[in-house]
């Protein structure tokens, strides 16, 4: 790998790293606390993490539990996971916050998969428009520094290959959940 491709290597790892984090996030009908990473809590006027302010666990296969450090972070703990999108109802005693996941049906599962599919295809793009960026620099490289045809033609190669990587390790990355949502 050259130092002329490596930024564009790691423009790719970021799109990879960022459609794992939206994966992450689904949620496939088992308990999973990492759909609740993006939800922030007013925790004495400022947005903190939710793992900042509470003990995240999964008793059970369908059951998040949430138990904050302080008792009185409950009320606006409820209020945070009811304003985010994830749909979920919680529920709390007071002390203890609980997430129930529902089975999914058959429906939503497709629809989740198809969501999956999209942010996947979203992230090829991404890394397509990358390789696009790199031969555009090539070929501005060439006008300007004098780089030689087979200089070029090389890093275009090695630009090709590198996205031709992070794609295969995009579409496992979409197939490893697409199998998890569709599992019952």
């Amino acid at each position: 790998m050259s130092e002329k491709t490596q930024v564009y290597e790691e423009k790719m790892e970021k799109s990879l790293k960022n459609l794992q984090n939206e994966l992450q996030s689904i949620r496939a009908g088992r308990a999973n606390p990492h759909v609740l990473d993006k939800v922030t809590v007013d925790y004495y006027g400022s947005p903190t993490a939710l793992n900042q302010v509470a003990n995240v666990s999964v008793p059970e296969a369908r059951i998040i539990q949430i138990a904050p450090w302080e008792p009185k972070m409950v009320k606006a703990i409820v209020k945070a996971i009811q304003m985010s999108d994830l749909g979920l109802n919680p529920m709390e005693d007071g002390k203890v916050i609980r997430l129930m996941f529902p089975e999914l049906t058959e429906d939503r599962r497709k629809e989740l998969v198809k969501d999956v599919k999209k942010k996947g295809e979203d992230a090829k793009v991404a890394c397509r428009n990358i390789r696009r960026d790199g031969n555009d620099a090539c070929k501005k490289m060439k006008k300007q520094d004098g780089i030689s045809e087979d200089e070029i033609a090389d890093i275009e190669d090695e630009l090709g290959k590198l996205t031709d990587k992070y794609i295969k390790k995009i579409e496992a990355a979409v197939e490893e959940k697409s199998k998890e949502i569709m599992t019952v």
